[in-house]
């Protein structure tokens, strides 16, 4: 009869109907009769269930309220409503049925509950630990049951379009049940769907126009299908809170993005962090939907996206859920720019989310130093300094032309290069993976050590106490002044040679630096002036032997 298209449960009742119709249009014998009863109980078990599936999406709407006062109170308030208006109702339409039994069966109040009505007790769907009493209508315990007259005088009254009876009521009651309910939810376009329709055209069994639902449904009706047909409206009014109280429920997130992914997100205050400054990061989970494509517009130069310089910004289409935003570096210095993201709600909307965030540019620059001097020494740890500005030690990558590059204890590179040796170059790279960037080289000039100075009594050349040789005793081969490195040299061997009573007196040392007696014996006994010679000095340092200058000395 309807236009419109019925949940599974509405064309269960509207099945259960049409066959409660096709009832009436009978003789009504003992077997139909019981046929009614049937249906009956039917309804009357659906609309238990009804009771109990409304009663426990309350219960789960109450949850979702106590988590979130601020965002789901107003829909929770509307289903509450809903709720009481749906309790009123029903509450109503078992009133009417309790008079309708009653005087049909010319019983008062309490002979009525006695005689048609059970007490059973049911539990609580607020609370699965309680029980309710509920009173259950025994039909079969009703013996005007297949009797029409009075229930029609009832319902319909003494009227031909039953606005004298209590039909009447009942059907501006389920107008106006409807109106609030569609007002809760606001949707009228689709009121039809809600059912309770009163105003359609309605046909008897011989094919005939009913002037109204009043007649149609309790004109010459017996009291057991006006029972009937009255549970199957509180069953459509218990369909019509679930909708209701459905579409309050899925409001509250109707507006909440659906995300499938969920990544963490570093985002820094700054891009560089000098020696004694904090680091600063909010650290977050983003959480975002692969099948949308959310559009973002930016502009470089701003510090934030207005309707003035909108006009200019360029626009960046998003790929499963995220937008890659790529910007060249043209020119050096501080950049900054402003954008915004708009993104579509499930319902169709867009919303806009405001961003703004600034970076440096800098030239690639590499800093390359050698710690002790400004060139490499041949078989020697040479400490060297590698930094590239902006980027955290353990993303260089450097390396070396001839030789070795090793970290040191303190941060820094060991340097060694092998003898033969002319120049060596430093190449750095930076970055991880396949994002290392080239930063520069340097190139450095590769020489022996220096030979160190012998000397004796800290004395190269030049007069000399017998008292500070002896003391002395041994030849120290000591390094230049301005040779930085900690480097020592072994003496291996030496002559002393003099000239005493006109000849020339030669002892050759070789297995050490020390003085031996019989050079003792000749300081001891030397007179004033005589010249002394340490020579053929030969030292063992890290790239092989060396022969060191003479030292030259006169006794005072």
């Amino acid at each position: 009869m309807a236009g419109y298209k019925e949940t599974p449960r509405q064309k269960m009742i509207a099945m259960m109907y049409l066959v409660l119709t096709a009832l009436l249009a009978l003789n009504v014998s003992k077997e139909i009769l019981e046929a009614f009863l049937v249906v009956n109980e039917s309804i009357v078990t659906t609309n238990t269930n009804f009771s109990s599936k409304n009663e426990a999406s309350l219960v789960k709407f109450k949850q979702q309220y106590d988590l979130n006062q601020n965002k789901v109170g107003p829909y929770w308030k509307d289903a509450q409503q809903a709720a009481s208006l749906t309790r009123n109702m029903i509450n109503y339409i078992e009133r009417v049925k309790f008079e309708l039994i009653a005087d049909c069966e010319h019983t008062d109040s309490l002979e009525t509950l006695e005689k048609s009505y059970v007490k059973t007790y049911v539990p609580d769907p607020a609370n699965a630990r309680d029980s309710i009493l509920v009173l259950k209508l025994n039909l079969k315990e009703v013996k005007s049951k297949d009797k029409y007259d009075q229930a029609t005088n009832y319902l319909i009254g003494n009227s031909q379009d039953g606005s004298a009876g209590e039909s009447k009521v009942l059907r501006n009651k389920i107008d106006e049940y409807r109106i609030q309910m569609l007002e809760i939810i606001g949707e009228s376009e689709n009121s039809r769907k809600l059912g309770l329709i009163t105003d359609d055209t309605y046909y008897n069994a011989d094919g005939q126009r009913v002037k109204n639902w009043e007649m149609y449904n309790f004109y010459h009706t017996i009291l057991a299908a006006n029972i009937t047909i009255l549970n199957k409206i509180i069953a459509e009014v218990h369909n019509a809170q679930f909708d209701v109280i459905s579409i309050l429920y899925r409001s509250v997130s109707a507006e909440d993005f659906k995300f499938d992914e969920i990544d963490a997100k570093v985002i820094p205050k700054s891009r560089y962090v000098f020696l004694g400054e904090e680091y600063k990061a909010e650290v977050l989970v983003a959480a975002y939907d692969t099948k949308t494509s959310p559009e973002v517009l930016y502009l470089e130069g701003a510090d934030t996206i207005t309707s003035a310089n909108i006009g200019n910004a360029k626009s960046i289409e998003g790929v499963e859920g995220l937008v890659h935003l790529v910007l060249p570096a043209t020119s050096e210095g501080t950049k900054k720019y402003a954008g915004v993201i708009r993104v579509k709600t499930p319902s169709g909307a867009t919303n806009s989310y405001y961003f703004k965030d600034e970076y440096i540019v800098a030239k690639p620059s590499l800093t390359v130093s050698a710690t002790k001097m400004n060139v490499f020494y041949i078989g020697v740890d040479n400490p060297v300094s590698i930094s590239v500005p902006g980027m955290a030690t353990e993303l260089i990558r450097p390396s070396i032309s001839a030789g070795t590059l090793s970290r040191g204890s303190k941060g820094d590179w060991n340097v060694k290069v092998p003898t033969g040796t002319k120049k060596a170059i430093i190449s750095v790279s930076a970055g991880s993976g396949s994002n290392l960037k080239a930063m520069g080289s340097a190139e450095f000039r590769v020489k022996r050590v220096p030979n160190p100075i012998a000397k004796i009594a800290n004395t190269e050349s030049g007069n000399i106490s017998k008292g500070a040789m002896l003391a002395a005793g041994a030849i120290i081969p000591v390094m230049p002044e301005d040779f930085e490195f900690e480097l020592f040299f072994e003496i291996t061997s030496y002559t002393f040679t003099s000239v005493r009573s006109g000849d020339v007196f030669t002892i050759t040392e070789k297995k050490g630096n020390r003085l031996t007696s019989e050079m003792k014996n000749f300081i001891k006994s030397a007179k004033r002036g005589t010249k002394i010679w340490l020579e053929d000095i030969y030292a063992k340092g890290p790239d092989g032997n060396r022969k060191l200058s003479t030292i030259s000395l006169k006794i005072q």
